[in-house]
């Protein structure tokens, strides 16, 4: 295991976040498994890419294993997954890990990810993603079945090294080889800055990866851990309607893209199982005098209405010949090296 190459990509957008990307690299610095380089990739900032590439400079040329860090402008149109087709296309390790610029990487981390990788199979792997609350605690009504709204694993998914559709993008690995077959992240789905919280452009690159490789087996391990900030905006009823509409939206993209049958595979059990169980449980703690329990199934609730919600409106605008206002979704041709 210990000549497996990583190429970290942390993909920026803000100064406001700037002590959390220092933070962020710094814990990839300081992994028991070094990684082979850091690409912190900025996307349309010059001031924040001017600011970072005076900041590590001197990680550069002679820099021990683990501490080289290259500074990237992103080379495609705005948003997340161009930002990640820029340092997946520069990448010089045997494979790519990604992180987000407001977490931090255990020191274990990568060698988690890398003994994954035992079996040739294996072309992803992701690991467990925990939540830290800008206020010290979760919100008493936020419900665990919900996690993801805040990029953090959430309750339904398996425990320990276990099979999946697909890996979550703030941590997650691929073989080098996994891009030259399946192509990059496809753009208009994912993320854009601060605009409407898109997503699931992993889940659209892991279902294609399936498909280009049948035999391809991608993983979770939930000791590879990251912890992930949650700012005080992000803990509000109103985010967390507004990342549940998002969320619908980005199925509908998905579903467009690789078709309903892989593209709600997963979310088809999670709904059907896991959301009413969890409804359950906070009704039951209600009845017990459990602070949350009303509110944590009421979300619940909400939560689903209001992803269903995104997902209609989607449909409807591509049945209807409406462009999207996030624009066409577009993947990258097979990377060779280069930009995308």
């Amino acid at each position: 295991m210990s000549h497996r190459t990583f190429s970290v990509v942390i993909c920026v957008y803000t100064e406001e976040r700037w002590t959390d990307i220092l933070t962020a690299v710094e814990s990839v610095r300081r992994q028991s498994l070094p990684a082979l380089e850091t690409l912190v990739v900025v996307d349309h900032n010059p001031r924040l890419l001017d600011r970072l590439t005076e900041e590590f400079t001197g990680s550069r040329g002679s820099a021990s294993p683990g501490e080289e860090v290259r500074v990237l402008a992103n080379a495609g149109p705005r948003g997340l997954s161009a930002g990640r087709n820029t340092g997946i296309a520069v990448s010089r390790g045997e494979f790519v890990a990604f992180l987000d610029d407001d977490a931090v990487a255990e020191h274990d981390w990568l060698r988690r990810l890398a003994e994954g990788y035992d079996d040739p199979r294996v072309m992803a792997v992701g690991g467990r993603t925990l939540p830290v609350w800008a206020s010290g605690r979760r919100p008493a009504w936020f419900p665990e079945e919900f996690d993801w709204v805040v990029g953090c694993t959430y309750r339904g998914l398996p425990p320990g090294r276990v099979r999946v559709r697909n890996v979550l993008g703030g941590n997650a690995s691929f073989r080098r080889t996994a891009f030259d077959a399946a192509g990059g992240f496809a753009t208009g789905i994912g993320r854009d800055g601060d605009r409407r919280p898109l997503g699931c452009e992993e889940t659209e690159l892991c279902i294609r990866l399936g498909r280009a490789l049948p035999d391809a087996v991608l993983l979770i391990d939930d000791r590879a851990v990251i912890h992930h900030r949650v700012p005080a905006q992000r803990e509000r009823f109103r985010y967390f309607r507004t990342r549940t509409y998002a969320e619908g939206l980005s199925k509908a993209l998905v579903s467009h893209s690789v078709g309903s049958g892989k593209g709600l595979e997963t979310e088809r059990r999670y709904t059907t199982r896991v959301l009413p169980a969890g409804v359950v449980r906070g009704l039951r703690d209600a009845l017990l005098g459990r602070p949350g329990g009303a509110g944590r199934a009421g979300a619940i609730l909400a939560g689903v209405a209001t992803a269903a919600a995104g997902y209609a409106v989607a449909r409807a605008r591509a049945r209807s010949g409406v462009a999207f206002s996030h624009g066409p979704i577009t993947s990258h041709a097979p990377l060779e090296g280069g930009t995308p």
